[in-house]
C-alpha cells in the first residue's frame, strides 16, 4: 500500500518533502508533480527501483529514461555540454523541455539509449520537483506517469494512488498539473532535432 502526501503545489510542506527524499533513499518508486505533468521517480544509483519503473510502464531498454536535475550544473555533470549547447539549455531551463545528450562517465550504462549513449536531461519549473531535488542532493531518474493503454498521463493523486498503489511507495500530491508532456529535444549533434512536441515553446530553436 503506497503513502499519500498533500502537499502545497507553490508551497509544500517542508517535512513532507523531507519524508519522501527518505522513501527514496530507501528505495522507494514515487509519483510526483513537474511542470509538464506527474512522473515516477527513484534515485540514479538505484537499480531495483529503476526496474520497477520500467515493469509499471512496459518500457524496454532502448525508451530513453531522464534525470531531473536541479540546475544546470547538475546537467554538466551527466552530459558532455559544449558552449552552444549551454546557451541553449541555459535560456529553457527550467522548463517543459526534455534533451536528449550525450551521457557522461557519471551515468550508469543501463541508463543510457543501448547504442547511442545518450540521457535525457531535464530542470523542471515547479516548485514540489525542485524542493524534493534540493532535499535529495542529487538527480532522480523520472519518467512521465503514462502507464499502458492509457493516452493520457495521470493527472489526479487519488487516481494515481488507486491505480499504483500496491507498485509505488508514495503518491506526492501536489494538485492538478496539466496533461501535456514535455518537449523532447536531441542535441546531441550539431544541431537541434525535435524527438517529441510537447508543452515546451520550439519559437527559439533551429531544427533541421
Amino acid at each position: 500500500m503506497s503513502q499519500y502526501f498533500q502537499v502545497h503545489p507553490q508551497n509544500p510542506q517542508p517535512r513532507l518533502i523531507r519524508q519522501a527524499a527518505e522513501i527514496l533513499r530507501d528505495g522507494g518508486v514515487i509519483a510526483y508533480p513537474t511542470d509538464s505533468c506527474y512522473a515516477l521517480g527513484c534515485l540514479l544509483d538505484d537499480k531495483p527501483a529503476v526496474t520497477r519503473i520500467r515493469a509499471i510502464r512496459q518500457l524496454d531498454e532502448s525508451h530513453h529514461m531522464s534525470l531531473m536535475c536541479r540546475d544546470l550544473a547538475e546537467i554538466a555533470r551527466f552530459a558532455k555540454v559544449d558552449n552552444s549547447t549551454y546557451r541553449l539549455l541555459r535560456a529553457h531551463t527550467p522548463g517543459s523541455y526534455t534533451f536528449l545528450l550525450t551521457a557522461t562517465k557519471e551515468v550508469p550504462r543501463r541508463l543510457q539509449h543501448p547504442k547511442r549513449s545518450t540521457i535525457g536531461l531535464r530542470v523542471p519549473d515547479h516548485p514540489v520537483a525542485l524542493a524534493l531535488l534540493e532535499a535529495l542532493g542529487e538527480p532522480m531518474v523520472s519518467t512521465t506517469l503514462l502507464l499502458p493503454g492509457d493516452e493520457v498521463a495521470l493527472a489526479d493523486g487519488e487516481d494515481i494512488r488507486q491505480r499504483l498503489e500496491r507498485q509505488i511507495d508514495l503518491v506526492l500530491d501536489g494538485g492538478t498539473c496539466g496533461l501535456r508532456v514535455t518537449t523532447v529535444i536531441d542535441l546531441s549533434g550539431a544541431t537541434p532535432v525535435l524527438i517529441r512536441a510537447g508543452r515546451g515553446s520550439l519559437d527559439s530553436f533551429d531544427f533541421e
